[in-house]
């Protein structure tokens, strides 16, 4: 088994630490690394340990259900007369657009099932508090 490193590896604690991680796996990468070998396994670890790192540094909130709906309108070229035959018709998706309404449990339902949009995103509340 060719080993060119050895297993140790640090924490990624700070930008330095994260730096000098990302460069490694770029470099690890670019040697193809056999899978299961000492690189492969190494690059691994500070993969895993650069996306912990990266979610405490920099978290990503996910999308509210109207952007969701609105990226997949767009992603699909689906037009506003697509959802309004999943939602009930024009006021319906006007009322949710403009956070005077929730989304139903059967709606969800059918904007998981039809457009792929995931359940956890949809449940949120899209009612704006005034």
């Amino acid at each position: 088994m060719a080993n060119s490193r050895s297993i140790s590896i640090r924490p990624v604690l700070g930008e330095a630490d994260y730096d000098a991680a990302l460069e490694e796996v770029a470099d690890l990468m670019a040697g193809d690394p056999t899978e299961g070998s000492t690189d492969d396994i190494r690059m691994s670890v500070l993969a895993t340990l650069i996306e912990k790192y990266e979610e405490e540094r920099y978290p990503m909130e996910a999308p509210g259900p109207i952007e969701a709906i609105r990226f997949r309108m767009e992603l699909s070229c689906f037009e506003r007369k697509d959802l309004e035959e999943i939602l009930g018709g024009p006021a319906r998706v006007s009322e949710i657009f403009k956070g005077r309404r929730s989304l139903s449990i059967a709606m969800i339902r059918r904007l998981n099932a039809e457009w792929k949009i995931p359940a956890e995103i949809l449940i949120r509340d899209t009612r704006k508090v005034v």
